[in-house]
């Protein structure tokens, strides 16, 4: 019997687009926040819905980054950070997601939208350590940090690591899921000798409670080249993991091999979808699809989809993978796979 094969598009500050309305817009006003992603939703039927717009900036505006309003169709991006360093990230008042920043409306959004479609998997993104602690010192000190500093930077990510978890718990008490996410700590941005010894104590510790928080196994999303860190992320037992298109992605999907519990999102190239081509956008299909051979915990991803991506070109490449895989004179070999949310 052939199945189904999802397709799960990432989307956050395309869901502005939807709206006609600008991301900066969209990720601080609840209601267009709102509006976004319901017809996000309503259009795609995909998921995980993870939302929020500028993801990666919740957290570190909520310890006090500034964040700017960029013109036109531009992502919201830090303008200020927070510390001078890694040692005073200690100093900085816990967080309480409750009160901090952007964090109360995100939630109550998330609500709104699980009490709007009861059938959807409502996701709130949450910062791993690493990229937080970047987010609050910039990356270029936090490295100098690593190098000169290490014991310092540790102390860093467990203090983080500490409102992450209350942030994750007011999540599930509110009846969402987690979409954890730290792709700040991909090489080559920092090598995989450092990953293991200044970052993965923390990420495994996270990942451990957060997932027992949850009740589940959570995502770990990191994008880029993340082959030379894939035994680390999987170490901290994770279910979920994403196969980025910046990395080896056929030496990915063979080391995945050896753990066919854990659910892999592998993703196409976004410049497909960037493209407006939708003979692109079927050939990066094909090329994934062969990749995911006869693996039964696998799904498709986009990658962050760009602002301005066609709505019919994701409509169709959801078509394309229905047809691809249910009609046995087009399939390569029957593919079968789970929901793609984690």
């Amino acid at each position: 019997m052939v199945r189904q094969i999802d397709l799960a598009p990432a989307i956050y500050e395309h869901a502005a687009a939807l709206i006609a309305s600008t991301p900066s817009q969209v990720s601080r006003d609840p209601e267009l926040l709102f509006q976004a992603h319901a017809a996000a939703f309503r259009l795609y039927g995909h998921a995980p819905v993870v939302v929020g717009i500028d993801i990666y900036n919740l957290e570190a505006e909520a310890y006090g980054a500034r964040i700017n309003a960029p013109a036109g169709n531009g992502i919201p991006a830090i303008s200020a950070y927070v510390c001078s360093g890694s040692d005073r990230i200690g100093q900085l008042t816990p967080l309480d997601p409750k009160k901090a920043g952007r964090l109360p409306m995100v939630i109550a959004t998330g609500k709104r939208l699980a009490d709007t479609f009861p059938e959807a998997d409502i996701r709130i993104p949450v910062s791993g350590p690493f990229s937080l602690a970047s987010n609050l010192v910039g990356f270029d000190r936090l490295l100098c940090d690593m190098l000169d500093a290490p014991e310092s930077v540790k102390d860093a990510l467990r203090f983080l690591v500490q409102g992450q978890l209350a942030f994750c718990r007011e999540i599930v008490d509110q009846g969402m899921g987690i979409a954890f996410f730290e792709s700040g700590a991909t090489p080559p941005l920092i090598s995989p000798e450092m990953f293991a010894k200044i970052e993965l104590p923390a990420l495994k510790f996270i990942i451990n409670k957060a997932s027992a928080i949850a009740g589940h196994p959570i995502p770990c999303i990191i994008g880029g080249n993340t082959l030379p860190i894939l035994d680390s992320i999987l170490e901290t037992g994770t279910g979920y993991v994403i196969c980025p298109y910046e990395t080896d992605q056929a030496a990915f999907m063979q080391k995945m091999q050896a753990y066919p519990e854990v659910m892999v999102r592998l993703n196409t190239d976004a410049r497909a979808f960037a493209s407006g081509h939708v003979t692109a956008v079927y050939r990066e299909l094909e090329r994934v699809l062969a990749l995911a051979g006869g693996r039964d915990r696998v799904c498709i991803g986009t990658g962050a989809l760009p602002f301005e991506t066609d709505p019919d070109l994701v409509l169709k490449a959801k078509a394309f993978l229905r047809d691809r895989i249910s009609s046995p004179t087009k399939q390569m070999q029957p593919i079968a796979a789970k929901r793609c949310s984690g």
